[in-house]
């Protein structure tokens, strides 16, 4: 089954050609980054337009690449929860507008599930049950991955996602925007036990994260030493502040390995290209015997394959949208798609 799929949920727009949820024949992304780099974060309304003056020529793009004709695609795939609410219904409305143009199903796709499904498209022979992290700038989840449309959340974060703590902190020291990419490069010459950092638990919830405190832990310490005109080791705090995100995220994910009977774990999302979480992970896996899968880089972003690739299987468990499927900024990754 050939597959157009679409991603607008924060500020990549992305289109995709893939095939019978495992085989990529195109997949073209314009990035916004020089865009909201000037003002240090994502703003929601540039998101909302450039998705808008982009995705027509890159549908076609797509198509192209794919050495293919709008008459041979089969169904249409879109992320329509969850994200930027306006940058979503860009995404929403095309795919609606193309699905109906050329009489094929629209298949909704929620981005998380999407990320999941990025292991698919790098690993063919991974198939559920296995706990997945889902780990990015807007989400921190640990799941029960039972079936390819059957997602349980075991834990998540409280408050700040991890890959925006690393951006915020990145940011406050110096580092530009996106920051964690930047921070990755500087941590490998620093010191990781340089400045002491916390590890947030929640009492009663194992698997739960937080990653606020750690920010602003990081925040302190560059308005600390501005204040007493003291230099601040940035490797040594970006390389501290990776090994405190790591200790976070790395022994919940092993923990719920354990206790909910998994041998096979993935990582997935923007943070999975974290070197220092990769390292940690896969030590951890080694050390316990679990098969762990980590995407390549060009998959661990937000990227339009992936929603192709979960579509098929959410076109095969039956999810179909009508013209009234609209866009949702917050939606729990285990919510089966239903028409309301």
């Amino acid at each position: 089954m050939t597959i157009l799929s679409i991603e607008t949920s924060c500020d990549e727009t992305a289109v995709a050609v893939t095939r019978n949820g495992r085989e990529v024949l195109s997949d073209e992304i314009i990035s916004q980054v020089d865009i909201h780099a000037l003002y240090g974060g994502v703003v929601p309304e540039l998101a909302s337009r450039n998705h808008a003056a982009h995705i027509g020529r890159l549908a076609d793009a797509a198509i192209e690449r794919a050495c293919i004709t709008k008459q041979d695609v089969e169904a249409v795939a879109v992320t329509y929860a969850p994200g930027l609410i306006g940058a979503l219904l860009v995404g929403v409305n095309f795919a609606k507008g193309l699905a109906m143009a050329l009489g094929v199903p629209l298949i909704p796709v929620h981005h998380i599930r999407g990320h999941i499904a990025a292991n698919y498209i790098a690993f063919p022979e991974l198939e559920p049950p296995f706990l997945c992290a889902i780990v990015s700038g807007g989400n921190s989840i640990i799941a029960d991955v039972r079936g390819y449309t059957e997602v349980s959340i075991i834990g998540r974060t409280r408050d700040d996602a991890a890959g925006e703590c690393f951006d915020k902190a990145a940011r406050v020291m110096g580092l530009g925007y996106p920051g964690g990419s930047a921070l990755d490069k500087i941590a490998q010459a620093g010191d990781e036990t340089r400045y002491s950092l916390p590890r947030p638990v929640i009492e009663g919830f194992p698997y739960d994260m937080s990653f606020s405190g750690l920010k602003t832990s990081v925040v302190n310490i560059m308005h600390n030493a501005g204040q007493k005109g003291e230099d601040v080791d940035t490797a040594s705090l970006a390389a501290s502040l990776s090994a405190a995100v790591s200790d976070v995220i790395v022994p919940r994910v092993m923990m719920a390995a354990e206790v909910f009977g998994h041998s096979k774990i993935a990582i997935a999302g923007g943070v999975a290209a974290n070197s220092r979480i990769r390292a940690d992970i896969l030590k951890a896996a080694e050390a316990g015997g679990y098969t762990l899968y980590i995407p390549p880089l060009r998959l661990c972003g937000d990227n339009a394959s992936m929603i192709g690739c979960q579509g098929y299987y959410e076109y095969l468990a039956g999810n179909i949208a009508g013209m009234d499927l609209n866009a949702y900024a917050s939606m729990g990754a285990d919510v089966s798609f239903c028409r309301i």
